[in-house]
C-alpha cells in the first residue's frame, strides 16, 4: 500500500481538536472522512501532533496508506475537494516509503502563539489572535522566555491531564517577532507536553504586564509546580507551524 505525507492547514475554532472523538467533530475525522472517499474503503490518518480545541494550524504533517498509487497531486486535489466546506487544506502531498510515520519519524515541531497589543475588539482576526489590551514590554518577556531553553522539568508548564511519561522536555529556542502591536512568540523543540505552550505564554504575558518580574520565570520553572503557572493562553493564538525530518 503507498504511503503519503500530507502536510495540512486548518482553522481550529470549528473542531474539538486534531484528535479523533466520539461525538464532536474533529480534524482527523474529517481527513479520515475525505481520504476514505478518495479511496473506497476506510482510511487511518496519522499526525505529527495532537493540537487542542480551537488551536490552529499552518504545516501540520501527517500520513495515510491508500489502496493504490496515484499521482501526488491528484491525492491533494481529491482530498481537498472532499474536504469541502471544511476550513481543512492539503497543501502538499507526497508518496514516501513505509517506513516513514508522521508522529515518530519527526524531529522537530514549531509553535507560534500570536497575539495583538490593542485596545481596539478584533475584527478579521477574532479567533485567529489573542487580544491583550493593557500594554505589554515585549523586551520583558523576552528576557523571561530565556530562562525556558533548555533541557529542564516543565511541571509547572504541565497540563493535569497530560498523558506524557515525563515532564523533561528540551526547548531549543524561543524567538518573538512581530511589530505594530502584534507580538508572535514562537518555540521549537522535538516534543512538547499538553499545553506546555499555551502555559508558558500565559506567565510571559503576566511579565510583559508588569504583574511579574523577569526573573520569576526562573523561579517558576524552578519550582515544578502546577500551581505556579500565570493563567493558561487560550486557544486563538497558537499555531503548530512546522514539522521537520531526517532527509
Amino acid at each position: 500500500m503507498p504511503r503519503y505525507k500530507l502536510t495540512i492547514e486548518y482553522d481550529g475554532r470549528p473542531f474539538c481538536g486534531w484528535q479523533r472523538q466520539a461525538d464532536q467533530p474533529s480534524v482527523q475525522e474529517e481527513l479520515e472522512r475525505a481520504a476514505a472517499e478518495l479511496d473506497g474503503a476506510p482510511v487511518t490518518v496519522y499526525g505529527a501532533g495532537r493540537t487542542d480545541t480551537g488551536v490552529h494550524a499552518t504545516g501540520q504533517v501527517a500520513h495515510i496508506d491508500l489502496e493504490k498509487s496515484r499521482p501526488e497531486l491528484k491525492v491533494a486535489d481529491a482530498l481537498n475537494a472532499h474536504l469541502r466546506p471544511h476550513p481543512i487544506s492539503v497543501l502538499l502531498a507526497e508518496e514516501v516509503s513505509d517506513d516513514f510515520h508522521a508522529r515518530f519519524s519527526a524531529l522537530e515541531r514549531r509553535y507560534r502563539y500570536r497575539i495583538v497589543n490593542r485596545r481596539a475588539p478584533l475584527t478579521t482576526e477574532k479567533g485567529l489572535a489573542w487580544q491583550v489590551p493593557q500594554a505589554l514590554d515585549a523586551r520583558a518577556m523576552l528576557i523571561a522566555s530565556k530562562a525556558l531553553i533548555g533541557e529542564h522539568d516543565f511541571s509547572t508548564f504541565r497540563d493535569a491531564q497530560c498523558q506524557a511519561n515525563s515532564p523533561i522536555k528540551t526547548l531549543d529556542d524561543v524567538w518573538f517577532e512581530g511589530q505594530g502591536g502584534r507580538i508572535d512568540i514562537c518555540f521549537r523543540a522535538r516534543s512538547f507536553l499538553h499545553r506546555q505552550v499555551r502555559s508558558m505564554v500565559g506567565s510571559l504575558v503576566d511579565v510583559g504586564r508588569g504583574r511579574e518580574t523577569p526573573e520569576w520565570m526562573t523561579e517558576i520553572l524552578e519550582a515544578a509546580d502546577r500551581t505556579r503557572c500565570g493563567k493558561v493562553a487560550p486557544p486563538d493564538g497558537l499555531y503548530l507551524t512546522a514539522v521537520s525530518y531526517a532527509d
